[in-house]
C-alpha cells in the first residue's frame, strides 16, 4: 500500500460543496478506504497476470498528464488564464497495470514524486522532463534504478566505450560521467544514442546488466503508459469532472483505476486478453444490463462509480 507519507499527502487538501450528488458524498468519502481497495485489487490482478519482459526486470513507466479544470477550482493553479490538475502516475510495465496515483496543481513538478512511486529494485522508465542529476544519485543510493531519456544538449565524459550490434539503430553506447563540472554526477551511468524514424534518442540508466538493445526497448515500453491516459480518456470519460475539489476529483480518479483493473481482471479471466478493448466494454455492458434487469441503465461512458461498483460485487474481485 503506499506509504503513510503519501496518503498524508493525498488527503491534506481543502474541502468544498457542491450542488450534485456525486459532488457531495465525493467530498465526504474517505481516500484511505479508496486507497485500500485499488492497492489490494492491484495485487491480486497482479498475481492473476503473467509477467512480461522478466528478463528486464520490475519496471515501471512514471509520468504525468493534465485535467482542464474550471477557474473556479483554485487549488489547481496553473496559468493566469487558466486551470489545470496533473495526475501523476505509476505503471506496471510487466503487466500494463496502474499502481500509484497522485493529484497536485497543475503546474507541479513530476520529478520529485518519483520517490513515492518508485520501489527499491523497481527501475523507472522516465521521458526526459524526469532529468535531475542530483536526484539520479539519490536514486541509486536508495537502490532505485532507472531508465530515462536525456535532453540533447546535456553533456558527459566517456569513461568506457562498450560493445553493440553494428548495423541497426543504435550508434553509440558507452560508461559515462554525466553532467558537466557544475552539475556532475557521482555515480557513473550507461549511455546509449539510437535512431527512430530519424529521430535521435539519448537515454541512459544506471544497470550494468543491461545491453544497449536491451536499454532502447525498455524505453520504447514508455509508450505503454501514454496508451492507457489515452484509454482512459476516451472510454471511461475520467476527466468529465464530477467534482470540482481536490478531494472529490481525487476519488473520482481512483474509482477510474479501479473500473480499469475490473476490467483487466474480466478480460483476463473471461478471455485470457491482458487488455480490455471497446469490443469487450461492450459485451459486458449487455451482460450486466441482462442479468441486473432491464430497469437497470448503465452509462459506461460517463457512470464510472457506478460501474466500479457494480463490477466489484459482480466479480467478488477485493476478497
Amino acid at each position: 500500500m503506499q506509504n503513510d507519507e503519501s496518503v498524508k499527502y493525498l488527503i491534506n487538501c481543502p474541502e468544498g460543496f457542491g450542488q450534485s450528488t456525486f459532488y457531495e458524498a465525493n467530498s465526504s468519502r474517505g481516500v484511505t478506504q479508496m486507497l485500500e481497495v485499488f492497492d489490494r485489487l492491484a495485487k491480486k490482478v497482479s498475481k492473476c497476470l503473467g509477467i512480461t519482459h522478466a528478463q528486464l526486470g520490475n519496471l515501471v513507466a512514471i509520468d504525468g498528464s493534465l485535467i482542464d479544470a474550471s477557474l473556479s477550482m483554485t487549488w489547481a493553479d496553473y496559468r493566469e488564464s487558466s486551470n489545470k490538475a496533473k495526475v501523476h502516475l505509476g505503471f506496471d510495465l510487466n503487466r500494463s497495470i496502474p499502481l500509484k496515483l497522485y493529484l497536485t496543481e497543475g503546474k507541479e513538478a513530476e520529478r520529485p514524486f518519483v520517490i513515492f512511486i518508485l520501489e527499491p529494485g523497481q527501475t523507472g522508465v522516465l521521458d526526459r522532463g524526469f532529468q535531475d542529476h542530483e536526484r539520479f544519485d539519490v536514486w541509486i543510493d536508495d537502490g532505485k534504478h532507472f531508465v530515462a531519456r536525456l535532453k540533447n544538449n546535456t553533456k558527459w565524459d566517456v569513461i568506457e566505450r562498450l560493445p553493440f550490434k553494428k548495423y541497426g539503430k543504435i550508434f553509440f553506447f558507452a560508461k559515462v560521467w554525466l553532467g558537466d563540472e557544475n552539475h556532475k554526477m557521482r555515480h557513473p551511468v550507461y549511455l546509449v544514442g539510437f535512431n527512430v524514424r530519424k529521430k535521435q534518442f539519448w537515454v541512459t540508466t544506471d544497470r550494468a546488466d543491461l545491453t544497449a538493445e536491451q536499454i532502447a526497448f525498455i524505453y520504447s515500453l514508455r509508450w505503454e503508459i501514454e496508451k492507457l491516459f489515452s484509454w482512459w480518456k476516451r472510454h471511461l470519460k475520467v476527466y468529465h469532472l464530477i467534482s470540482r475539489n481536490r478531494h472529490g476529483m481525487l476519488l473520482q480518479l481512483l474509482a477510474g483505476l479501479i473500473t480499469y483493473l475490473l476490467l483487466v481482471l474480466y478480460c483476463y479471466q473471461q478471455y485470457g486478453e491482458m487488455q480490455p478493448s471497446i469490443m469487450r466494454l461492450r459485451q459486458l455492458r449487455c451482460c450486466i444490463r441482462k442479468e441486473m434487469s432491464c430497469n437497470v441503465y448503465i452509462n459506461i461512458h460517463i457512470n464510472i462509480e457506478a460501474i466500479a461498483l457494480l463490477l466489484l460485487f459482480y466479480f467478488d474481485a477485493i476478497f
